[in-house]
Protein backbone atom coordinates (compact mmCIF):
# COMPACT_ATOMS: atom_id res chain seq x y z
CA UNK A 1 0.00 0.00 0.00
CA UNK A 2 2.59 1.99 0.80
CA UNK A 3 4.24 1.60 -2.40
CA UNK A 4 1.52 2.42 -3.91
CA UNK A 5 1.01 5.73 -2.64
CA UNK A 6 4.72 6.54 -3.30
CA UNK A 7 4.22 6.21 -7.07
CA UNK A 8 1.18 8.02 -7.07
CA UNK A 9 2.63 10.97 -5.54
CA UNK A 10 5.70 10.72 -7.45
CA UNK A 11 3.84 9.90 -10.95
CA UNK A 12 1.72 13.32 -10.13
CA UNK A 13 5.09 15.59 -9.32
CA UNK A 14 6.38 14.19 -12.76
CA UNK A 15 2.95 14.99 -14.39
CA UNK A 16 3.14 18.52 -12.76
CA UNK A 17 6.85 19.13 -13.86
CA UNK A 18 5.79 18.14 -17.85
CA UNK A 19 2.58 20.26 -17.06
CA UNK A 20 4.62 23.22 -17.18
CA UNK A 21 6.28 22.39 -20.74
CA UNK A 22 2.47 22.11 -22.38
CA UNK A 23 1.55 24.54 -24.33
CA UNK A 24 -1.61 25.30 -22.70
CA UNK A 25 1.04 27.73 -20.15
CA UNK A 26 0.80 29.72 -23.24
CA UNK A 27 -2.71 31.46 -21.82
CA UNK A 28 -0.97 32.45 -18.99
CA UNK A 29 1.42 35.17 -18.43
CA UNK A 30 4.88 34.85 -17.67
CA UNK A 31 3.95 36.01 -13.28
CA UNK A 32 0.83 33.92 -13.21
CA UNK A 33 2.35 30.36 -14.75
CA UNK A 34 5.83 30.85 -11.99
CA UNK A 35 3.82 31.89 -9.20
CA UNK A 36 1.17 28.63 -10.10
CA UNK A 37 3.99 25.99 -10.69
CA UNK A 38 5.96 26.85 -7.95
CA UNK A 39 2.70 26.62 -5.25
CA UNK A 40 2.22 23.50 -7.07
CA UNK A 41 5.86 22.16 -6.61
CA UNK A 42 5.95 23.43 -2.81
CA UNK A 43 2.36 21.97 -2.45
CA UNK A 44 3.70 18.24 -3.15
CA UNK A 45 6.87 18.47 -2.14
CA UNK A 46 5.63 19.36 1.39
CA UNK A 47 3.14 16.83 1.09
CA UNK A 48 5.84 14.33 0.76
CA UNK A 49 7.49 15.32 4.12
CA UNK A 50 4.46 15.09 5.79
CA UNK A 51 3.88 11.92 4.65
CA UNK A 52 7.26 10.98 6.03
CA UNK A 53 8.09 9.37 1.97
CA UNK A 54 10.95 12.74 1.97
CA UNK A 55 13.24 14.49 4.72
CA UNK A 56 12.82 18.09 5.47
CA UNK A 57 16.71 18.08 4.53
CA UNK A 58 15.96 16.35 0.87
CA UNK A 59 13.42 18.47 0.18
CA UNK A 60 15.56 21.82 1.15
CA UNK A 61 17.86 20.25 -1.10
CA UNK A 62 15.74 19.74 -3.45
CA UNK A 63 14.60 23.71 -3.67
CA UNK A 64 18.19 24.75 -3.63
CA UNK A 65 18.98 22.20 -6.62
CA UNK A 66 16.22 23.45 -8.39
CA UNK A 67 16.55 27.44 -8.05
CA UNK A 68 20.45 27.17 -9.24
CA UNK A 69 19.51 25.32 -12.24
CA UNK A 70 16.90 28.13 -13.09
CA UNK A 71 17.22 30.70 -15.84
CA UNK A 72 18.28 33.87 -14.80
CA UNK A 73 15.23 36.32 -14.60
CA UNK A 74 15.39 39.44 -16.89
CA UNK A 75 17.20 42.23 -16.04
CA UNK A 76 15.69 46.04 -15.65
CA UNK A 77 16.98 47.41 -18.92
CA UNK A 78 15.93 44.53 -20.48
CA UNK A 79 12.54 45.60 -22.32
CA UNK A 80 9.60 43.32 -22.45
CA UNK A 81 8.40 42.39 -26.19
CA UNK A 82 4.81 43.59 -26.93
CA UNK A 83 2.12 43.03 -29.48
CA UNK A 84 0.83 46.13 -31.82
CA UNK A 85 -1.75 46.83 -29.52
CA UNK A 86 0.66 47.36 -26.54
CA UNK A 87 -0.11 43.46 -25.01
CA UNK A 88 3.26 41.70 -23.52
CA UNK A 89 4.06 38.55 -25.30
CA UNK A 90 4.91 35.14 -23.46
CA UNK A 91 6.83 32.77 -25.68
CA UNK A 92 6.67 29.19 -24.60
CA UNK A 93 8.97 26.64 -26.39
CA UNK A 94 7.52 23.58 -27.81
CA UNK A 95 8.27 19.93 -26.13
CA UNK A 96 6.74 17.43 -28.65
CA UNK A 97 4.49 15.18 -26.20
CA UNK A 98 6.80 12.07 -26.78
CA UNK A 99 10.06 14.16 -24.52
CA UNK A 100 7.11 15.29 -21.63
CA UNK A 101 6.58 11.02 -21.60
CA UNK A 102 10.37 10.28 -21.66
CA UNK A 103 10.97 13.03 -18.75
CA UNK A 104 8.28 12.45 -16.88
CA UNK A 105 9.51 8.49 -16.70
CA UNK A 106 12.90 9.58 -16.29
CA UNK A 107 12.16 11.75 -13.46
CA UNK A 108 9.63 8.89 -11.72
CA UNK A 109 12.24 6.28 -12.03
CA UNK A 110 15.18 8.37 -10.71
CA UNK A 111 12.82 9.08 -7.11
CA UNK A 112 11.87 5.90 -6.77
CA UNK A 113 15.18 4.20 -7.11
CA UNK A 114 16.48 6.82 -4.46
CA UNK A 115 13.01 5.93 -2.35
CA UNK A 116 14.05 2.02 -2.70
CA UNK A 117 17.67 2.35 -1.82
CA UNK A 118 16.61 5.04 1.29
CA UNK A 119 13.71 3.13 2.68
CA UNK A 120 11.73 6.44 2.81
CA UNK A 121 8.44 6.36 4.33
CA UNK A 122 8.85 2.02 5.45
CA UNK A 123 9.15 2.59 9.00
CA UNK A 124 8.70 -0.93 9.33
CA UNK A 125 11.69 -2.14 7.01
CA UNK A 126 14.44 -4.07 8.45
CA UNK A 127 17.58 -1.92 9.47
CA UNK A 128 20.14 -1.34 6.90
CA UNK A 129 22.76 -3.38 8.77
CA UNK A 130 20.69 -6.22 8.42
CA UNK A 131 20.96 -7.17 4.67
CA UNK A 132 24.89 -7.47 4.85
CA UNK A 133 23.86 -10.74 6.58
CA UNK A 134 23.77 -14.22 4.40
CA UNK A 135 22.21 -17.34 6.01
CA UNK A 136 22.32 -21.06 4.46
CA UNK A 137 22.09 -24.20 6.42
CA UNK A 138 20.57 -28.04 5.44
CA UNK A 139 19.15 -31.18 7.28
CA UNK A 140 20.63 -34.37 6.52
CA UNK A 141 18.86 -37.48 8.15
CA UNK A 142 20.26 -40.79 7.40
CA UNK A 143 20.02 -44.98 7.86
CA UNK A 144 22.69 -46.99 7.18
CA UNK A 145 23.33 -50.65 7.26
CA UNK A 146 26.97 -52.02 7.44
CA UNK A 147 27.61 -55.18 5.64
CA UNK A 148 30.73 -56.74 7.30
CA UNK A 149 32.48 -60.04 4.84
CA UNK A 150 31.95 -63.52 7.32
CA UNK A 151 35.65 -64.32 6.43
CA UNK A 152 36.95 -61.36 7.94
CA UNK A 153 40.11 -61.07 10.11
CA UNK A 154 38.96 -61.89 13.77
CA UNK A 155 39.33 -58.67 15.95
CA UNK A 156 42.07 -58.76 18.64
CA UNK A 157 44.53 -60.71 16.18
CA UNK A 158 47.76 -59.64 18.47
CA UNK A 159 50.10 -56.73 18.19
CA UNK A 160 53.72 -57.95 18.81
CA UNK A 161 56.67 -55.27 20.11
CA UNK A 162 58.26 -53.58 17.50
CA UNK A 163 55.64 -54.88 14.59
CA UNK A 164 54.18 -52.44 12.48
CA UNK A 165 50.21 -52.23 11.82
CA UNK A 166 47.67 -50.54 9.40
CA UNK A 167 44.24 -51.16 11.93
CA UNK A 168 45.52 -50.59 15.77
CA UNK A 169 41.86 -50.87 16.39
CA UNK A 170 41.66 -54.26 15.12
CA UNK A 171 45.53 -55.27 16.24
CA UNK A 172 45.34 -53.80 19.88
CA UNK A 173 43.35 -55.60 22.69
CA UNK A 174 42.05 -53.67 25.93
CA UNK A 175 42.96 -54.36 29.35
CA UNK A 176 40.93 -57.52 29.39
CA UNK A 177 41.92 -59.17 27.04
CA UNK A 178 39.13 -58.83 24.58
CA UNK A 179 38.64 -57.35 21.45
CA UNK A 180 38.30 -53.92 21.54
CA UNK A 181 35.83 -53.58 18.48
CA UNK A 182 34.00 -55.24 15.68
CA UNK A 183 34.84 -56.59 11.96
CA UNK A 184 32.27 -59.54 11.38
CA UNK A 185 29.01 -58.86 12.65
CA UNK A 186 26.84 -56.55 10.58
CA UNK A 187 25.13 -53.72 12.28
CA UNK A 188 22.35 -50.71 11.36
CA UNK A 189 22.83 -47.21 12.70
CA UNK A 190 20.43 -43.94 12.17
CA UNK A 191 22.64 -40.67 11.87
CA UNK A 192 21.63 -36.80 11.41
CA UNK A 193 23.66 -33.85 10.21
CA UNK A 194 22.79 -30.53 10.88
CA UNK A 195 24.33 -27.22 9.52
CA UNK A 196 23.63 -23.63 10.05
CA UNK A 197 26.23 -20.38 8.05
CA UNK A 198 25.99 -17.22 8.94
CA UNK A 199 28.24 -14.51 6.40
CA UNK A 200 28.66 -10.98 7.19
CA UNK A 201 29.55 -8.25 4.48
CA UNK A 202 31.94 -6.44 6.73
CA UNK A 203 32.55 -3.63 3.85
CA UNK A 204 33.06 -4.41 -0.30
CA UNK A 205 36.71 -5.84 0.78
CA UNK A 206 35.81 -7.69 3.83
CA UNK A 207 33.49 -10.97 4.61
CA UNK A 208 33.26 -12.52 8.03
CA UNK A 209 31.62 -16.38 8.52
CA UNK A 210 30.84 -18.75 11.40
CA UNK A 211 28.46 -22.66 10.55
CA UNK A 212 27.81 -24.46 13.75
CA UNK A 213 27.14 -28.04 13.25
CA UNK A 214 26.21 -31.16 15.11
CA UNK A 215 28.82 -33.72 15.62
CA UNK A 216 28.84 -36.54 18.37
CA UNK A 217 32.37 -35.31 19.41
CA UNK A 218 35.24 -33.04 18.34
CA UNK A 219 37.32 -35.50 18.35
CA UNK A 220 36.55 -36.40 14.42
CA UNK A 221 37.83 -34.61 11.98
CA UNK A 222 36.29 -35.96 9.26
CA UNK A 223 32.52 -35.99 10.07
CA UNK A 224 29.94 -33.65 11.30
CA UNK A 225 27.29 -36.80 11.83
CA UNK A 226 25.65 -37.22 15.33
CA UNK A 227 24.59 -40.89 15.65
CA UNK A 228 21.06 -41.47 16.89
CA UNK A 229 20.15 -43.30 19.55
CA UNK A 230 21.14 -41.05 22.72
CA UNK A 231 18.30 -42.01 25.10
CA UNK A 232 16.87 -39.02 24.21
CA UNK A 233 19.35 -36.91 25.08
CA UNK A 234 20.25 -33.39 23.64
CA UNK A 235 22.89 -33.25 20.37
CA UNK A 236 26.48 -31.31 20.92
CA UNK A 237 26.86 -28.38 18.44
CA UNK A 238 30.13 -27.68 17.58
CA UNK A 239 31.72 -24.41 15.77
CA UNK A 240 32.89 -25.63 12.63
CA UNK A 241 33.60 -22.55 10.90
CA UNK A 242 35.08 -18.91 11.80
CA UNK A 243 36.62 -17.00 9.22
CA UNK A 244 37.25 -13.51 7.67
CA UNK A 245 38.06 -12.78 4.19
CA UNK A 246 39.86 -9.86 2.97
CA UNK A 247 39.50 -9.15 -0.84
CA UNK A 248 41.24 -6.11 -2.35
CA UNK A 249 39.54 -7.40 -5.84
CA UNK A 250 37.73 -9.63 -7.37
CA UNK A 251 41.01 -11.46 -8.61
CA UNK A 252 42.72 -12.81 -5.13
CA UNK A 253 41.72 -12.72 -1.04
CA UNK A 254 43.29 -13.58 2.06
CA UNK A 255 41.35 -16.26 4.33
CA UNK A 256 42.01 -16.81 8.12
CA UNK A 257 40.67 -18.95 10.69
CA UNK A 258 38.93 -21.91 10.37
CA UNK A 259 37.57 -22.33 6.49
CA UNK A 260 35.90 -24.68 4.27
CA UNK A 261 38.18 -26.66 1.59
CA UNK A 262 40.36 -24.13 -0.18
CA UNK A 263 41.60 -26.58 -2.69
CA UNK A 264 39.79 -28.17 -5.56
CA UNK A 265 39.90 -31.72 -4.75
CA UNK A 266 37.75 -35.08 -4.18
CA UNK A 267 37.45 -37.05 -1.38
CA UNK A 268 40.19 -39.19 -2.30
CA UNK A 269 42.37 -36.80 -0.23
CA UNK A 270 40.31 -34.75 1.89
CA UNK A 271 36.47 -35.80 3.24
CA UNK A 272 34.00 -33.46 2.19
CA UNK A 273 33.36 -32.35 5.78
CA UNK A 274 36.57 -31.45 6.44
CA UNK A 275 37.24 -27.78 7.76
CA UNK A 276 40.50 -26.48 7.75
CA UNK A 277 42.50 -24.33 9.93
CA UNK A 278 44.80 -21.61 8.86
CA UNK A 279 45.68 -19.29 6.45
CA UNK A 280 45.35 -19.10 2.64
CA UNK A 281 45.90 -16.48 -0.19
CA UNK A 282 43.81 -17.49 -3.32
CA UNK A 283 43.34 -15.88 -6.98
CA UNK A 284 42.07 -16.65 -9.89
CA UNK A 285 42.80 -14.91 -13.67
CA UNK A 286 40.73 -15.49 -16.91
CA UNK A 287 42.38 -15.34 -20.05
CA UNK A 288 40.82 -15.86 -23.72
CA UNK A 289 40.47 -19.71 -23.01
CA UNK A 290 39.67 -19.88 -19.95
CA UNK A 291 40.61 -19.32 -16.22
CA UNK A 292 43.14 -19.96 -14.46
CA UNK A 293 43.34 -19.93 -10.46
CA UNK A 294 45.90 -20.87 -7.56
CA UNK A 295 45.72 -21.33 -4.06
CA UNK A 296 48.55 -21.58 -1.25
CA UNK A 297 47.91 -22.08 2.50
CA UNK A 298 49.45 -22.61 5.95
CA UNK A 299 47.82 -25.01 8.42
CA UNK A 300 48.42 -25.62 11.65
CA UNK A 301 47.71 -29.52 12.93
CA UNK A 302 49.20 -28.88 16.77
CA UNK A 303 51.03 -26.02 18.35
CA UNK A 304 54.24 -26.68 20.06
CA UNK A 305 54.33 -26.94 23.54
CA UNK A 306 58.14 -27.53 24.70
CA UNK A 307 57.91 -30.50 26.91
CA UNK A 308 54.77 -31.77 26.05
CA UNK A 309 54.32 -31.90 22.33
CA UNK A 310 55.96 -30.91 19.00
CA UNK A 311 54.57 -28.53 16.05
CA UNK A 312 52.69 -30.38 13.29
CA UNK A 313 51.26 -28.49 10.30
CA UNK A 314 50.81 -28.49 6.63
CA UNK A 315 51.68 -26.26 3.83
CA UNK A 316 49.48 -26.79 0.41
CA UNK A 317 50.07 -25.24 -2.63
CA UNK A 318 47.99 -25.31 -5.68
CA UNK A 319 48.06 -24.07 -9.86
CA UNK A 320 45.30 -25.01 -12.24
CA UNK A 321 43.05 -24.05 -15.16
CA UNK A 322 39.98 -24.20 -16.39
CA UNK A 323 39.45 -24.47 -20.05
CA UNK A 324 36.58 -23.11 -21.97
CA UNK A 325 35.15 -25.56 -24.85
CA UNK A 326 32.34 -24.99 -27.10
CA UNK A 327 28.73 -25.52 -26.14
CA UNK A 328 29.74 -24.36 -22.46
CA UNK A 329 31.77 -27.53 -21.92
CA UNK A 330 34.83 -27.23 -19.65
CA UNK A 331 38.17 -29.45 -19.31
CA UNK A 332 40.06 -27.92 -15.53
CA UNK A 333 42.87 -29.62 -13.63
CA UNK A 334 44.66 -28.85 -11.14
CA UNK A 335 48.39 -30.07 -9.52
CA UNK A 336 48.88 -29.80 -6.06
CA UNK A 337 51.47 -30.41 -3.57
CA UNK A 338 50.48 -31.42 0.39
CA UNK A 339 53.82 -31.47 2.50
CA UNK A 340 53.24 -32.33 5.92
CA UNK A 341 55.69 -31.34 8.93
CA UNK A 342 56.12 -32.94 12.31
CA UNK A 343 53.94 -35.65 12.25
CA UNK A 344 56.82 -38.58 11.38
CA UNK A 345 58.03 -40.29 14.47
CA UNK A 346 60.90 -42.12 15.90
CA UNK A 347 61.68 -44.87 18.19
CA UNK A 348 62.54 -43.52 21.60
CA UNK A 349 65.61 -44.30 23.32
CA UNK A 350 66.25 -45.52 26.86
CA UNK A 351 67.54 -41.84 27.58
CA UNK A 352 65.12 -40.43 26.14
CA UNK A 353 62.42 -42.59 28.33
CA UNK A 354 63.79 -41.36 31.53
CA UNK A 355 64.56 -37.44 30.88
CA UNK A 356 62.01 -36.25 28.04
CA UNK A 357 58.99 -35.15 29.75
CA UNK A 358 57.33 -35.39 26.51
CA UNK A 359 58.82 -38.85 25.76
CA UNK A 360 56.56 -40.98 23.36
CA UNK A 361 53.60 -38.16 23.71
CA UNK A 362 55.88 -36.06 20.85
CA UNK A 363 55.33 -38.92 18.01
CA UNK A 364 52.64 -40.56 18.99
CA UNK A 365 49.62 -40.58 15.90
CA UNK A 366 46.66 -40.91 18.70
CA UNK A 367 43.25 -42.49 18.31
CA UNK A 368 41.51 -39.42 18.15
CA UNK A 369 42.89 -38.70 14.93
CA UNK A 370 43.96 -41.80 12.82
CA UNK A 371 41.32 -43.54 11.31
CA UNK A 372 42.46 -46.99 9.55
CA UNK A 373 45.02 -47.58 7.15
CA UNK A 374 48.75 -45.40 7.25
CA UNK A 375 51.64 -47.72 8.35
CA UNK A 376 51.82 -47.73 12.53
CA UNK A 377 54.64 -48.56 14.95
CA UNK A 378 55.67 -48.18 17.95
CA UNK A 379 57.81 -45.99 19.73
CA UNK A 380 58.58 -46.86 22.82
CA UNK A 381 62.02 -47.91 23.78
CA UNK A 382 62.91 -51.32 24.15
CA UNK A 383 62.77 -51.86 27.71
CA UNK A 384 59.17 -50.09 27.89
CA UNK A 385 55.83 -52.04 28.14
CA UNK A 386 54.02 -49.56 27.23
CA UNK A 387 52.33 -48.98 23.64
CA UNK A 388 53.00 -45.79 21.93
CA UNK A 389 51.81 -45.33 17.83
CA UNK A 390 53.30 -43.40 15.78
CA UNK A 391 53.41 -42.82 11.84
CA UNK A 392 56.31 -44.92 9.61
CA UNK A 393 56.24 -42.84 6.82
CA UNK A 394 56.64 -39.09 5.90
CA UNK A 395 53.47 -37.37 3.94
CA UNK A 396 54.49 -35.20 1.25
CA UNK A 397 51.60 -35.67 -1.43
CA UNK A 398 51.25 -34.78 -4.99
CA UNK A 399 48.07 -34.97 -6.29
CA UNK A 400 47.06 -34.07 -10.00
CA UNK A 401 43.03 -33.83 -10.89
CA UNK A 402 41.17 -33.53 -13.40
CA UNK A 403 37.19 -33.40 -14.74
CA UNK A 404 35.93 -33.03 -18.23
CA UNK A 405 32.39 -31.30 -17.91
CA UNK A 406 29.91 -31.94 -20.64
CA UNK A 407 26.84 -29.99 -20.55
CA UNK A 408 24.89 -31.28 -24.08
CA UNK A 409 25.67 -35.22 -23.94
CA UNK A 410 22.65 -37.17 -23.59
CA UNK A 411 20.10 -33.94 -22.77
CA UNK A 412 21.98 -34.27 -19.48
CA UNK A 413 25.18 -32.57 -17.82
CA UNK A 414 28.32 -35.47 -17.73
CA UNK A 415 31.15 -35.02 -15.81
CA UNK A 416 34.21 -37.44 -15.91
CA UNK A 417 36.69 -37.30 -13.14
CA UNK A 418 40.34 -38.79 -12.41
CA UNK A 419 42.03 -38.18 -9.22
CA UNK A 420 44.81 -39.64 -8.96
CA UNK A 421 47.60 -39.11 -5.45
CA UNK A 422 51.62 -40.05 -4.48
CA UNK A 423 53.13 -39.68 -1.40
CA UNK A 424 56.32 -38.61 -2.50
CA UNK A 425 57.96 -39.02 1.07
CA UNK A 426 57.03 -42.67 1.44
CA UNK A 427 60.79 -44.21 1.54
CA UNK A 428 61.27 -47.77 2.36
CA UNK A 429 64.98 -47.51 3.49
CA UNK A 430 63.95 -44.03 5.64
CA UNK A 431 61.26 -46.12 7.01
CA UNK A 432 63.92 -48.81 7.91
CA UNK A 433 66.43 -46.23 9.44
CA UNK A 434 63.82 -44.77 11.27
CA UNK A 435 61.88 -47.54 12.99
CA UNK A 436 64.79 -50.72 12.97
CA UNK A 437 62.54 -52.52 10.91
CA UNK A 438 62.22 -53.67 7.23
CA UNK A 439 58.54 -52.48 5.60
CA UNK A 440 57.66 -55.47 2.76
CA UNK A 441 54.57 -54.17 1.43
CA UNK A 442 52.65 -50.89 1.54
CA UNK A 443 51.73 -47.98 -1.15
CA UNK A 444 52.69 -44.68 -1.78
CA UNK A 445 49.72 -44.08 -4.50
CA UNK A 446 46.13 -44.23 -5.04
CA UNK A 447 43.27 -43.18 -7.65
CA UNK A 448 39.36 -42.20 -8.37
CA UNK A 449 37.86 -42.52 -11.34
CA UNK A 450 34.44 -41.27 -11.47
CA UNK A 451 31.34 -40.70 -14.12
CA UNK A 452 28.26 -38.06 -12.74
CA UNK A 453 25.47 -38.26 -15.03
CA UNK A 454 23.24 -34.94 -14.41
CA UNK A 455 23.51 -32.15 -12.36
CA UNK A 456 25.83 -31.60 -9.81
CA UNK A 457 23.47 -30.94 -7.08
CA UNK A 458 19.32 -31.56 -6.66
CA UNK A 459 17.79 -28.34 -6.59
CA UNK A 460 14.27 -28.62 -7.86
CA UNK A 461 11.49 -31.34 -7.75
CA UNK A 462 11.90 -34.14 -10.35
CA UNK A 463 15.73 -33.80 -10.93
CA UNK A 464 18.19 -36.81 -10.18
CA UNK A 465 21.63 -37.31 -10.81
CA UNK A 466 23.80 -40.69 -10.85
CA UNK A 467 27.20 -41.51 -10.38
CA UNK A 468 29.71 -44.44 -10.38
CA UNK A 469 33.34 -44.38 -9.45
CA UNK A 470 36.30 -46.97 -8.65
CA UNK A 471 38.46 -46.06 -5.87
CA UNK A 472 41.82 -47.10 -5.10
CA UNK A 473 43.82 -45.94 -2.03
CA UNK A 474 46.93 -47.06 -1.06
CA UNK A 475 48.10 -47.46 2.68
CA UNK A 476 49.93 -44.41 2.89
CA UNK A 477 49.65 -42.67 0.06
CA UNK A 478 47.14 -39.55 1.93
CA UNK A 479 46.99 -39.18 5.76
CA UNK A 480 44.31 -41.43 6.54
CA UNK A 481 43.27 -39.04 9.15
CA UNK A 482 41.83 -36.47 6.66
CA UNK A 483 40.49 -38.65 3.85
CA UNK A 484 36.93 -40.37 3.39
CA UNK A 485 35.31 -41.86 6.93
CA UNK A 486 32.92 -44.24 5.06
CA UNK A 487 34.17 -45.99 2.30
CA UNK A 488 36.14 -49.03 4.08
CA UNK A 489 34.68 -47.76 7.41
CA UNK A 490 37.11 -44.92 7.03
CA UNK A 491 41.11 -44.48 5.72
CA UNK A 492 43.62 -45.74 3.65
CA UNK A 493 44.28 -49.30 2.35
CA UNK A 494 41.17 -50.15 0.55
CA UNK A 495 39.97 -50.69 -2.93
CA UNK A 496 36.10 -50.89 -4.43
CA UNK A 497 33.50 -49.29 -5.90
CA UNK A 498 30.81 -46.03 -5.00
CA UNK A 499 27.03 -46.09 -6.57
CA UNK A 500 25.48 -43.25 -5.97
CA UNK A 501 22.18 -41.62 -7.47
CA UNK A 502 19.72 -38.68 -5.84
CA UNK A 503 15.97 -37.75 -6.65
CA UNK A 504 14.23 -34.12 -5.80
CA UNK A 505 11.42 -34.90 -4.25
CA UNK A 506 10.41 -31.13 -3.38
CA UNK A 507 12.34 -28.12 -4.57
CA UNK A 508 15.33 -28.12 -2.21
CA UNK A 509 14.23 -31.45 -0.73
CA UNK A 510 15.69 -34.87 -1.78
CA UNK A 511 16.72 -38.31 -1.50
CA UNK A 512 19.83 -39.65 -1.97
CA UNK A 513 21.05 -43.31 -2.07
CA UNK A 514 24.49 -44.55 -1.80
CA UNK A 515 26.55 -48.02 -1.66
CA UNK A 516 30.16 -48.70 -1.02
CA UNK A 517 31.73 -51.94 -1.35
CA UNK A 518 35.46 -51.76 -0.11
CA UNK A 519 38.31 -54.50 0.28
CA UNK A 520 41.44 -54.51 2.01
CA UNK A 521 44.55 -53.95 -0.12
CA UNK A 522 47.46 -55.42 2.48
CA UNK A 523 46.89 -57.33 5.38
CA UNK A 524 46.71 -55.22 8.34
CA UNK A 525 50.90 -55.61 9.47
CA UNK A 526 53.38 -57.00 7.26
CA UNK A 527 53.65 -61.23 7.48
CA UNK A 528 50.15 -61.85 8.25
CA UNK A 529 47.42 -63.17 6.49
CA UNK A 530 44.39 -60.54 6.89
CA UNK A 531 41.01 -59.83 5.16
CA UNK A 532 38.77 -57.05 6.05
CA UNK A 533 35.55 -56.36 3.36
CA UNK A 534 32.80 -54.39 4.36
CA UNK A 535 29.36 -53.19 1.92
CA UNK A 536 27.79 -50.36 3.17
CA UNK A 537 24.16 -48.85 2.27
CA UNK A 538 23.14 -45.43 3.27
CA UNK A 539 19.55 -43.98 2.50
CA UNK A 540 19.60 -40.20 3.26
CA UNK A 541 16.31 -37.84 3.70
CA UNK A 542 18.28 -33.90 2.74
CA UNK A 543 16.91 -30.53 3.19
CA UNK A 544 17.93 -27.53 1.96
CA UNK A 545 17.51 -23.97 3.24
Amino acid sequence: MKKTVLNLKVSALAMALGAALSPAVQAQTAAEELQQLRATTQALINTLVESGLLTREKAAAMMKQAQAGAAPAPTAAAKPETTADGKRVVRVPYVPESVRQEMREQIKGEVLRQAKSERWGQPDAYPEWLGRFTFEGDLRARVESASLGQDNTEPGYGFRGGDFTRAADLALNNTGGLPNTNTQENFDRSRVRARLGVGAKVSEQVIAGVRLTTGSSTGSPTSTNQTMGQSFNKYAVVLDRAYVQVKPDAAWGVTAGRMANPFYSTDLVYADDLGFEGFTVAGKQKWSGGEGFASAGYFPLTENKPGTSNSRSMVGLQLGNAFKMANRDEFKMGLALYSYQGITASRETEEARLTRPDYAARYEYGSALRQRGNTLFRVNSQLDTATTLGLASEFKILNLITSLSLNHLLGQPVVLTADFVKNLGFDKNKIKERTGYELVDGKDSGYMLRTAFGPSQVHQKGQWNASLAYRYLGSDAVLDAFTNSDFGLGGTNNKGWILQTSYGLYNNTWVTARWLSANQIDPFAPGKTTKFSSDILQLDLNARF
